[in-house]
């Protein structure tokens, strides 16, 4: 696994929103975000809603191509962007 810094679930909601995904649903365990891409594809994940750092995998895993598409390099630049 590559270093990527420690983000809450609240804290990735937020830099997600920024990024134009819309947040969908709120409930206790976690929140449904979604967004439409340029050529019609609509992505939606999952966050979940706690304040401490999210687990590396479950990170990864929300960055992949199958949920956010954003990848590590995508995380980074929102990070810088903040």
């Amino acid at each position: 696994m590559s270093n990527l810094p420690a983000i809450s679930g609240n804290k990735l909601i937020k830099l997600l929103i920024k990024d134009n995904w819309v947040l969908k649903r709120k409930a206790n365990h976690g929140a449904s975000l979604y967004k439409v891409f340029k050529d019609g594809k609509k992505r939606v994940t999952i966050i979940p809603t706690k304040n401490d750092s999210l687990p590396t995998r479950t990170l990864f895993a929300i960055l992949n191509d199958k949920q956010t598409g954003l990848g590590k390099r995508g995380f980074l630049k929102l990070l810088e962007k903040k």
